[in-house]
């Protein structure tokens, strides 16, 4: 006689708190047979053995029947956390229904509730083994990181307080995967979380949009996908052919639209199209791009070297001079093309692709334009650059030693807890920083980008709703994070000592004014 499986909780949220309740998922085992209970009958079965257990004050405890499938006679119950380990205990010591001999069954399978953003409508429950969390580590090991999955055990592993235990340590792995940068955005994760949005094969989306596109341009031809490039999971690379210059390698990639695009289906086309008109010697060059009403390729030469993590500056200052969005900046959106980085992905703001450090801008208020998600970005590959590695956490409360002084001097205006209240420099400003002052740029080409009067005006109301809409989401997390810290602070301890006591105090003001009269 056992009960059954098992749980838990939240794992992708803006702030982290303890779980209010537990799950389980139960299973009923009638060896004799017989009528199956309902699913109000099967309430009332869990309700009886908290009675037989802890008596009358058991049975009023609060447990939930969220599903009931009466063919499997299995359920998941959802109780409070205090409750938790009465409700297991009185479970697993029930005998009898009906005069008939029953039990129930632990499975040990854990119920993970997802949440996307501060919405709690957003959320979903998914079901998942340990062998499923094994599966999954084994196959993060490449990143190299210490991930903390609990081990496994072989013996003993059906007791309460090992489950439970166990319960501990699979959240803290979750917890820890959710809030890496990288690790959250990796498609076995997102695959593991979010089954039903991530279960397709992009590549061949990715391909059969490709193949229309090129109906009506015959000249090209994909000879590969180039798997292992990127970070976005709806953005693919191939290598791709001129069929009269075989010999000469491209790369394409392809992207659907994201949440930020705000353009015209016309106007995207004509821009997007436009982008292989820039000329820039710090931009990497694009042959070929167009793009349709959900979806948009570009085709540049293709680099065996790939992208430098390196840092570009004064093309940000072209760029937003032009009045043309970016935000795109990071390490691998910088190319070596001989001795020049060059930027790449240019079409990323059009196509409304959210940017690789959306997740940390996206919590401080005062990086409310593009320019200052742009610098802020540049901060994280400066220091990345600089240390060899990416921060270990938004803001940076102190600097290694640096090379030079005069780039800790720019990582502090970007970085630091004061920058992020206070706001990001301007790009200009930026340049006129030491570690930038004296710079000379050699390279003789001089830069091109001609854009008409009609789509800068509609690029600049798409730069308004994109930053629009990063005001807005900045505003519900500021919003969650204050109902988050209220909610703590009156369920601590110490809160409720001190409702006590005041409680405490006026039921004796009561007592003494009563008596008086």
């Amino acid at each position: 006689m056992a009960a059954a499986a098992f749980e838990r909780r939240v794992l992708r949220r803006v702030l982290r708190r303890a779980a209010e309740h537990h799950y389980l998922r139960v299973r009923l085992e009638l060896p004799d047979g017989g009528a199956r209970p309902n699913a109000a009958q099967f309430k009332q079965l869990v309700v009886t053995a908290l009675r037989e257990l802890h008596g009358e004050v058991g049975a009023a405890l609060p447990v939930d029947v969220l599903t009931y499938e009466e063919k499997t006679l299995s359920a998941i119950l959802r109780v409070i956390s205090s409750g938790f380990v009465k409700l297991w205990s009185a479970l697993t010591l029930l005998g009898f229904y009906q005069n008939r001999r029953c039990a129930f069954r632990v499975l040990q399978e854990y119920i993970i509730r997802v949440q996307r953003g501060v919405s709690t409508e957003n959320s979903w429950q998914i079901v998942r083994r340990y062998s499923d969390f094994d599966l999954l580590n084994n196959s993060l090991q490449i990143s190299t990181l210490s991930l903390p999955l609990p081990p496994k055990k072989l013996i003993g592993n059906m007791e309460r307080e090992f489950i439970a235990e166990r319960q501990k340590g699979l959240q803290a792995y979750l917890d820890v995967i959710t809030t890496h940068h990288i690790l959250s955005n990796c498609e076995l994760v997102k695959k593991f979380l979010d089954p039903n949005n991530y279960s397709v094969n992009y590549t061949e989306i990715a391909l059969q949009h490709v193949s229309m596109f090129f109906r009506s341009e015959p000249k090209w031809e994909v000879a590969e996908p180039l798997k292992d490039i990127g970070w976005r999971i709806r953005k693919k690379y191939f290598l791709m052919k001129m069929k009269n210059q075989p010999k000469e390698q491209l790369v394409l990639s392809w992207a659907d639209l994201g949440p930020d695009k705000y353009l015209s289906d016309k106007d995207l086309q004509y821009a997007v199209k436009l982008l292989s008109s820039c000329s820039h010697p710090y931009i990497y060059k694009i042959t070929f791009a167009t793009a349709n009403e959900s979806s948009a390729l570009v085709i540049r030469p293709f680099s065996e070297k790939g992208t430098l993590k390196d840092l570009i500056y004064k093309v940000l200052k072209f760029l937003h001079e032009k009045g043309f969005p970016y935000g795109h900046l990071h390490s691998a959106n910088v190319m070596l093309d001989g001795d020049t980085c060059k930027l790449l992905d240019l079409e990323n703001s059009l196509l409304g692709l959210p940017s690789f450090y959306r997740s940390y801008f996206s919590q401080f208020r005062k990086i409310n334009t593009l320019e200052g998600v742009d610098v802020h970005c540049f901060g994280h590959l400066l220091y990345e650059m600089t240390y060899g590695r990416p921060p270990d956490t938004i803001p940076v409360e102190s600097f290694p030693p640096a090379p030079s002084v005069f780039v800790v001097s720019v990582l502090e205006s970007i970085l630091t807890c004061e920058a992020l209240k206070n706001g990001m420099p301007t790009v200009s400003r930026l340049l006129q920083m030491p570690l930038f002052s004296d710079v000379l740029l050699t390279n003789s080409e001089k830069p091109q980008f001609k854009i008409p009067t009609k789509l800068k005006e509609a690029l600049k109301i798409s730069k308004e709703c994109i930053e629009k809409r990063l005001t807005e989401e900045q505003k519900l997390i500021h919003q969650h994070r204050r109902l988050t810290r209220a909610q703590s602070h009156h369920g601590s301890e110490e809160e409720k000592k001190k409702r006590k006591i005041l409680a405490r105090k006026s039921m004796h003001h009561f007592e003494r004014e009563f008596s008086e009269k």
